[in-house]
């Protein structure tokens, strides 16, 4: 849909759907090196100098997206195996399919993307790591997409992916309990899962799930000049880093290229830099390449973790390059701990689970009971009370005058 300079993607109420974001109208460059000129964040966060350290080789980012053309020439080669989940396109993931069908492609080319020539064409920010897509169809029509998603997690595992980028959301902080496998399935085979936190101008006015989901790393979006997004990116608690989400670059299928906003183009941001990490390090378990990347982020506003750009700003070259303590946990957050809390198998609910309890329902006037009689005991007990306190407090008066009127009369005896 065409509005003004910009062409919008409409987000559905139900559902999964791509984060997408702000897509403009296909660039038409004059040369092919103002292409490359555009990606200002392969300079202001500090990918050119990582990539003296690793391209991100060995790596695997699976896209689960709406499928990758593989066939475009920054892609050629790039996209080593993928499936399709939706049961609309290919085996091998690679025809686009469902609403904002290039989306996935797009997404890939910032990940993974190998130019088309010495400085031209647009390059992603691992040009060495391999790419598995899953296309799964999202929007209106889509066939089961919530466990399109779940069937797509464990096959990129099986498949060997060392991270996982979802550039969509289910529009909701909550999410199914047959994500709580899959994702628990990835976390467990040191899957890196990174996923965007959404756009207020689609409707995603907080982050939502799989951006909620602990463990996972939600991605927040900034401007060209590192401020908040205001459209292209949604807050929350979950944040763990921000990268750019605006005046982005991309390849379309088919060939050609599209300037686009949303977290969707900064989440694959975070996914290459995960894969650089793990190239880097390959003996780093997921929650190590994680913590590099959080614990190495240019703090940025308050409170750190925050909201708005929790960690901070990526930092590519000292994600990949500096000293960074180990951890023993996932630093965002521990699913397995989260649903043994609040999805207890036991059917009760944990007195941590804030709930609200059901409306107390007001009897019809037939079933209001009778109020009862008073009791014969208590009626007795007054009746017998009264009298008996009355004469004992007379006897209490006559005793005390007789006692009197002896010590006066012994007193009257010793004069």
């Amino acid at each position: 849909m065409t509005g003004g300079r910009r062409r919008r993607a409409v987000a559905v109420a139900v559902g999964v759907v791509v984060a997408l974001g702000l897509p403009a109208a296909v660039a038409a460059p004059a040369r092919a090196d103002s292409i490359r000129d555009m990606e200002y964040w392969l300079d202001d966060y500090g990918f050119y100098d990582a990539w003296d350290t690793t391209l991100g080789e060995g790596a695997t980012v699976a896209v689960i997206d709406t499928g990758v053309d593989g066939s475009v020439p920054e892609l050629q080669g790039v996209v080593v195996d993928g499936a399709d989940m939706s049961g609309m396109g290919s085996a091998d993931g690679q025809t686009p399919v469902g609403e904002n069908s290039q989306h996935g492609t797009m997404v890939a080319s910032m990940i993974a993307g190998r130019g088309t020539g010495a400085g031209s064409g647009v390059i992603g920010v691992a040009p060495e790591a391999s790419i598995l897509s899953i296309s799964v169809a999202l929007g209106d029509g889509a066939p089961g997409s919530d466990d399109q998603i779940a069937d797509a997690v464990r096959w990129a595992v099986d498949h060997g992916a060392d991270v996982i980028n979802m550039s969509l959301t289910r529009n909701s902080i909550d999410w199914p309990e047959s994500w709580d496998d899959a994702f628990s399935y990835a976390f467990d085979n040191d899957v890196v899962v990174v996923a965007a936190a959404g756009n207020r101008i689609n409707g995603t006015d907080e982050v939502g799930a799989p951006a909620t989901i602990p463990g996972v790393v939600a991605v927040a979006g900034v401007d060209a000049e590192g401020d908040a997004s205001f459209d292209a990116s949604s807050q929350g608690i979950t944040i763990a880093v921000a990268a750019p989400s605006e005046q982005l670059v991309a390849v379309v299928p088919g060939g050609g290229y599209v300037i686009w906003d949303g977290t969707s183009g900064a989440a694959p941001l975070v996914s290459g830099l995960a894969a650089l990490v793990k190239s880097a390090h390959p003996e780093l378990d997921a929650a190590n390449v994680i913590n590099r990347i959080i614990a190495t982020a240019t703090p940025k506003g308050e409170p750190v973790p925050g909201p708005i750009y929790g960690y901070g700003l990526i930092d590519a070259e000292a994600a990949v390059t500096d000293e960074v303590p180990a951890v023993s946990a996932n630093p965002i957050g521990d699913l397995a701990a989260w649903i043994a809390t609040y999805r207890p198998s036991s059917g009760t609910v944990s007195v941590d689970t804030l709930v609200i309890p059901p409306p107390t329902a007001t009897p019809s006037p037939t079933a209001v009971a009778a109020p009862a009689p008073p009791s014969t005991e208590v009626y007795d007990l007054v009746h017998w009370a009264v009298p008996l306190g009355l004469l004992l407090g007379f006897l209490i008066l006559v005793a005390t005058f007789v006692l009197g009127a002896v010590a006066q009369f012994k007193r009257l005896l010793r004069k």
